[in-house]
């Protein structure tokens, strides 16, 4: 690649791009909540979140300098990612504390890009952080998952043009912010039915010594706080 090419691939990767108009804006979080409220289509797009999930203890483990094994992904939408190190202390914690809100601080952070009008930066960062989970993905439901959301992001980015690229991305940030938010409350739900007694909020309680229910409302404050702050950017309130 000559200096010329980079150049101009940098120039592409830090410029800015045209917002779509605001009633599209409004269309593509319309169509965000209609692929996250209704329960047979959540079953297949929760697959996404669950990529978030995953994928925010996996960076977290290796920011916390602990060692990351792999991440599994499963057809029921439950993931499982491994890393070893402490069993306790900050590291431990900061790691299981953050797959119930990667995916709103994940949209909160292209929310935050798109306000800013870049558009090809955020399609070229998630497509990046796409593949480069894909190295750890340790089982074929897994890989075909996150291939087939890096290929979208991928295809969007290279051959879209500039107004299918902006409704693209600004329907991928709204289903994050909208999508973090029930991961919770179903949590919410199966705990007080006794259920997932080894949910991340369970396993920071055992850690920390609160009362899981003081992690289940720290998450709700940071996905529905992240939806409000990540929604009043996207809506440009």
């Amino acid at each position: 690649m000559n200096s010329t090419t980079a150049a101009g691939l940098w120039d592409r990767l830090t410029g800015t791009q045209a917002a779509p108009e605001m009633w599209l804006v409004i269309v593509t979080g319309l169509v965000a909540l209609a692929v996250v409220l209704p329960h047979p289509v959540w079953r297949i797009s929760r697959n996404a979140v669950t990529i978030a999930h995953e994928g925010g203890h996996g960076l977290v483990a290796v920011l916390t300098r602990r060692r990351l094994e792999g991440i599994r992904l499963h057809s029921d939408t439950s993931g499982l990612t491994v890393s070893r190190g402490k069993p306790t202390g900050l590291g431990m914690i900061l790691t299981a504390a953050a797959g119930y809100i990667a995916p709103s601080l994940l949209g909160l952070g292209g929310a935050a890009l798109l306000a800013s009008h870049r558009i090809t930066l955020l399609l070229w960062a998630a497509t990046a952080l796409l593949l480069a989970m894909l190295t750890m993905i340790r089982n074929a439901y897994g890989a075909l998952t996150v291939i087939v959301c890096g290929g979208a992001f991928l295809l969007v980015s290279w051959l879209a043009p500039a107004e299918v690229q902006a409704l693209f991305a600004y329907g991928v940030v709204w289903f994050l912010l909208l999508g973090g938010v029930r991961p919770v409350f179903e949590l919410q739900g199966k705990r007080r039915h006794g259920g997932a007694p080894d949910s991340d909020a369970d396993q920071l309680g055992r850690l920390t010594h609160l009362h899981p229910v003081v992690w289940l409302i720290m998450f709700h404050v940071v996905t529905l706080c992240s939806l409000t702050g990540g929604g009043r950017w996207l809506l440009g309130l």
